[in-house]
């Protein structure tokens, strides 16, 4: 995924709502309305977690280190999960809080108009880079769904800016039916009912980030079509004739290790193989541009080997061999 469409996406969104944080923090001191309050907290947690992606973006951006060979390129998805945290505790449960207490005591709103008014030009700045997270994301997403898109994503900057302008935009309509049944009914009630399911929808969108992000941070696998090339890539049918197995990480978005087990001749001399291997390396970098690390050691096919499976105590997480004597 490309990091300047991430990046557009970011700045458009934080623009965005830095200027409708302020715009709500007035209406809510104009009017005392408690969804004001929630959304404006909303919008500045968003703004924080817009700071928090562009922070990650940097600090991802840095040379590798005999401390951390493989460069820090995780750091992109550290700060994806920092941002579902905020979204949870800054945004959802404080939202979920300030609703409650309205409940419990009511009031009537004040200056109706500023409210209403921040509410629309809300919708109007918040569309604007939802439709810029839209536009960036088609680019990459292809045939795949929204859900497929945001579930298999490996850059986290642009499923978490769509999915917190998706959020921000039902929340602003959440806040519009509360204000606008607040005064209609003249009971203050609505309005923190209103604010209550802003914060529940907050909760619910930052489980989501948090589900999304801590399986990048596990480390995921690359994609179904980038493995078929890299397994076409790897074969010549000449020295190189299969691949026995094979496993990936993504080391960062753009960053992907491979680490195979291919098949030679039994006759080929070890230059042969060693000239094999390399042309096979190419081969892959060219398929696969994100390939950075690539580990290929060469073996002698056996069906038979091949018959038994994968050794389950060479996997990583598999059972661990029992101690002596048991």
């Amino acid at each position: 995924m490309s990091a300047s469409g991430g990046t557009r996406a970011i700045v458009a969104a934080l623009g965005a709502n830095l200027a409708i944080a302020a715009s709500k923090f007035v209406a809510f001191a104009f009017s005392g309305s408690s969804s004001m309050l929630a959304e404006g907290v909303h919008s500045l947690a968003d703004s924080g977690n817009q700071f928090l992606l562009l922070i990650g973006g940097k600090k991802a951006q840095r040379e590798a280190t005999p401390q951390h060979p493989f460069g820090y390129g995780r750091e992109r998805y550290i700060y994806a999960f920092l941002v579902s945290i905020v979204l949870f505790s800054v945004g959802g449960m404080f939202a979920i809080y300030e609703g409650s207490e309205k409940i419990r005591h009511p009031h009537e709103i004040e200056h109706w108009y500023w409210p209403v008014g921040v509410l629309v030009f809300a919708l109007i700045a918040e569309g604007f880079s939802f439709r810029t997270a839209i536009k960036e994301s088609n680019e990459l997403r292809g045939k795949l769904s929204w859900s497929q898109f945001i579930r298999r994503a490996k850059a986290p900057e642009l499923p978490v800016v769509l999915l917190e302008d998706f959020g921000a935009l039902i929340g602003l309509v959440l806040a519009l039916g509360g204000v606008g049944l607040a005064l209609l009914t003249g009971n203050g009630v609505w309005d923190g009912i209103g604010t209550v399911c802003i914060g529940v929808l907050l909760v619910l969108i930052a489980l989501v980030l948090a589900a999304e992000t801590k399986s990048l941070l596990l480390g995921e696998a690359a994609g179904i079509e980038q493995v078929k090339k890299i397994e076409a890539a790897i074969v010549d049918g000449d020295t190189v004739t299969g691949v026995i197995h094979m496993r990936t990480l993504h080391l960062g978005p753009e960053e992907l290790l491979i680490a195979a087990k291919i098949a030679v001749r039994h006759d080929d001399t070890a230059t042969e193989v060693a000239n094999a291997i390399n042309a096979a390396e190419a081969r892959i970098r060219a398929a696969v541009p994100i390939a950075r690390v690539i580990y290929l050691e060469p073996d002698i096919y056996s069906a038979a080997e091949a018959a038994k499976g994968p050794d389950p105590e060479a996997t990583p997480g598999g059972p661990t061999p029992h101690a002596a004597g048991h």
